[in-house]
């Protein structure tokens, strides 16, 4: 009982990380993309 709780809270961690760094990523990308718009305009 004790390992499956374990591997079920486990499973929620890496989880969790892994959508953390996909929207992180992705507001990098929306941010630089941004920037690149207003670099284009400015010019």
């Amino acid at each position: 009982m004790k390992k499956s709780i374990v591997a079920v809270l486990s499973v929620l961690v890496l989880s969790s990380v892994l959508t953390a760094c996909n929207t992180t990523r992705g507001v990098g990308e929306d941010v630089e993309a941004g920037g690149k718009a207003i670099q284009k305009s400015t010019n």
